[in-house]
């Protein structure tokens, strides 16, 4: 993209009103056009595929949908699409699963205007933007050995894979298996088989004691 060009952007976002406010800050940044808004993923996929952006703010606990689904699909669509989480979900338990899936960057929706204005800038200059706190996180469990016990079942949220931690996600939230095979259009067995994993690297002994400690998360996270 020449530097002249207009930085086309895509947000999605399940809260209409909030995307007003960004687009707002987003066109203020000069070169930047927000040529399209989504509330879920459908109509997100769509709007890419007819504008082809170069840039996705998204948050990715859109109601019902996972947006981590939405990220894989932007990147099939377009390798080449850059994409900065903004969203209310701590980026403590999502950031660096979701660089791994091909997201440039992640800040929180409670960050100030300024801030969300240097994820934008960092993320289209090729680097990666994370929170200061989240980026220390990092660095310490590359460069130093985890003391932590098995009881601290937080730091073992990160060994999940992504439809392990949407499974436990959902558990959170109340929901059974049934539920959550029809969501994600699995069989009952395979659920039974992603929460029998669940327990054994949250260390549960109990399917009672995973869902206790599937609505602590939910609840602390404020997924």
């Amino acid at each position: 993209m020449a530097k002249s060009a207009i930085t086309k952007v895509l947000i999605v976002d399940d809260q209409p009103v909030f995307s007003l406010g960004l687009s707002s800050l987003i066109e203020g940044l000069g070169k930047y056009r927000v040529t399209g808004i989504s509330t879920n993923i459908n109509d997100a996929v769509k709007i890419a595929e007819n504008e082809n952006p170069h840039l996705v703010i998204m948050e990715i606990q859109l109601g019902e949908e996972n947006g981590m689904d939405l990220v894989k699909k932007l990147k099939s669509m377009n390798p080449e699409v850059i994409i900065l989480i903004l969203s209310a979900s701590n980026e403590r338990f999502y950031s660096e699963r979701l660089l791994r899936l091909g997201a440039r960057g992640y800040v929180m929706k409670s960050a100030k205007a300024e801030v969300i204005t240097e994820a934008i800038l960092t993320v289209m200059s090729g680097k990666i933007y994370l929170g200061e706190s989240e980026r220390e996180r990092i660095f310490q469990a590359i460069t130093e050995d985890n003391s932590r016990g098995a009881k601290d079942w937080t730091m073992s949220i990160h060994k999940l894979s992504n439809r392990e931690l949407q499974v436990f996600s959902l558990l959170g939230k109340g929901y059974g298996t049934i539920e959550i095979a029809s969501r994600y259009n699995l069989s009952t067995k395979t659920v039974d088989t992603y929460k029998e994993n669940l327990k054994l690297k949250l260390h549960c002994s109990t399917s009672q004691e995973l869902r206790q400690m599937a609505v602590e998360w939910s609840n602390n996270t404020g997924i």
